[in-house]
């Protein structure tokens, strides 16, 4: 479950690991599967596996520590995935539509953003990083459990769908955009980031483009790009409201 894509499919399920994500999706009102104390858990961790033992899930303990990292967490649980499809962004004024990102820190990066800044649902395109790959689901720190994830849908679909729905598309560019202020994000808005070197292709069906200014550099990594434009909209939202 940890390092094969394949076996995660079959089963249908992801690991969770660390009690920072094992609680949020607790708290999300996750029906975890299963739950593993490994040695080290500490009272913080004993005292969480007996909140999801309390809800008759099967805490097992383990002789060694498993994970996916040098240090593994004293806590895991296995939680079910939750494939959503374009019908998610039914009721969405603000998402993100991720063409092909592929580094799993910045898809959990941009989750984590997008569920602060109010975001719903994001779309995750072909090509992009498996929703719930390990490391995507720490560095979302328990972010992918509130927003929903559509994935699997080309961009020129989900796009098309949004657009039929009155939401400016707005690709985010490295240079040659509207900035941020001269754009009205308080109208509905999807933000569309292409692949973290490749870029946007030309094929996809956008209202407009979007540049954030830099005094130097080349460009910024998609996960930052991608939490600044969502932030603006909610602050300009708030100052709308």
């Amino acid at each position: 479950m940890l390092r094969d894509r394949a076996a995660r499919d079959a089963e249908a399920v992801f690991v969770v690991e660390g009690p920072r994500v094992v609680a949020a999706a607790v708290d999300a009102g996750v029906a975890l599967v299963a739950c593993y104390l490994g040695p080290g858990a500490g009272p913080a961790e004993t005292a969480l596996a007996a909140r999801i033992a309390a809800t008759g899930v099967t805490v097992r303990r383990l002789e060694r520590r498993l994970g996916d990292t040098v240090t593994p967490q004293p806590i895991l649980a296995l939680a079910p995935m939750v494939r959503a499809g374009a019908e998610a962004l039914a009721d969405v004024d603000l998402t993100v539509v991720a063409a092909r990102l592929g580094d799993p820190g910045n898809v959990g990066t941009l989750l984590r953003s997008a569920a602060a800044a109010g975001v719903r649902a994001i779309s995750l395109g072909p090509g992009s990083v498996d929703a719930y790959n390990p490391k995507v689901v720490r560095a979302s720190a328990g972010a992918c459990f509130a927003v929903r994830i559509v994935e699997g849908v080309p961009a020129v679909e989900v796009l098309e769908e949004l657009g039929r729905r009155g939401l400016r598309r707005l690709a985010a560019v490295a240079h040659g955009g509207a900035v941020p202020e001269a754009c009205d994000l308080t109208a509905p808005t999807a933000f569309v980031l292409g692949h973290e070197t490749a870029g946007l292709g030309s094929d996809l069906p956008v209202d407009g483009e979007i540049t954030l200014p830099m005094a130097a550099g080349e460009s910024l990594n998609a996960a930052v790009a991608g939490s600044i434009l969502v932030f603006e909209a909610a602050r300009q939202r708030r100052v709308a409201a």
